[in-house]
């Protein structure tokens, strides 16, 4: 019968060299001037420094003091600029169609959108303000703007989502989908960076929501668990699926979207102070200010 050790030396041999070969081939591995992809987890330690700038003493940490901010938002995004870049530079020549020196700006690109991330902080958090206002106002059980801040976990998906969707809109790839997952896995509410969703946007428990690439939400939407906001799929005439298509739908302003409520389509628009009631199946646009339950009624 065959030892461990036996199996150590004389079979585990094959199973790295089908590894090594596969992985040479399909291009998946790291290399200096390409795409490291170690940096997942690096990313989400960026976009947790990230937060903490955002809301130091909450996302921080430890607690930081009035008479140190300065110092540490100083300290903080200073370390944040060169990590950021390092990744921006990566994933741009990964991606690179240009590669010769001559023709490829992707160092100069880097740097254009790590300046405007890092200067684009402010405006962020003063939309996140907007964001937990809505929340508090949107949720009687919220007994202020701190609670909703520390523990409701669309907080931290929609800040998530608000900073990788302006990476998203500069043309950086990979990047902004790794932070969106890593808030879909840490709250369970699954924000396409690519969706446009305006300010006072408050989900309520959050658990299931999902959002799709090309989704427009206005200003003043509330959504409940369970909505999905997605595609009816298009395909081409081989089967395959469509993409650069509006495949998902438009949301109005101040809409309110009830738990599981499922709405599909590119074309669909749920016009302004709608109201959807839970575990619908709506593929057609609803006229402004109408309420839709399992059964239409007009109020």
């Amino acid at each position: 019968m065959e030892t461990f050790k036996d199996w150590m030396n004389r079979r585990l041999p094959t199973v790295v060299d089908t590894l090594d070969a596969a992985i040479q081939s399909d291009g998946y591995i790291p290399n200096e001037e390409g795409l490291d992809f170690s940096g997942r987890n690096a990313i989400g330690k960026i976009l947790d420094d990230m937060l903490a700038v955002l809301f130091p003493g909450c996302f921080s940490k430890e607690p930081v003091g009035r008479e140190v901010l300065n110092f540490y938002l100083s300290d903080s995004l200073r370390h944040i600029s060169f990590r950021l870049l390092k990744h921006i530079r990566g994933v741009l020549h990964f991606r690179c169609t240009k590669p010769e020196a001559a023709e490829c700006a992707c160092d100069k690109h880097a740097e254009e959108t790590l300046i405007r991330v890092v200067e684009s902080l402010p405006s962020i958090r003063a939309l996140l303000i907007e964001d937990i206002d809505a929340a508090y106002e949107g949720d009687p059980a919220a007994q202020n703007r701190d609670e909703i801040l520390l523990s409701y976990p669309c907080v931290d998906a929609i800040a998530t989502y608000r900073i990788a969707h302006l990476l998203y809109e500069l043309g950086v790839p990979i990047i902004p989908r790794i932070m969106s997952e890593r808030a879909h896995s840490r709250t369970g509410i699954d924000i396409h960076p690519g969706a446009r969703i305006g300010s006072r946007f408050f989900i309520d428990h959050g658990t299931g929501v999902v959002i799709g690439e090309t989704t427009r939400i206005g200003r003043n939407v509330k959504l409940y668990q369970g909505v999905t906001l997605g595609a009816l799929s298009p395909f081409d005439s081989d089967g395959h699926p469509l993409r650069g298509e509006k495949r998902h739908p438009d949301i109005e302003d101040d809409v309110i979207i009830y738990a599981n409520a499922t709405i599909l389509g590119g074309t669909t628009v749920i016009g302004r102070g709608a109201v959807i009631g839970g575990n619908t199946w709506i593929i057609t646009s609803v006229a402004p200010g109408r309420h839709v339950y399992n059964t239409i009624q007009n109020t």
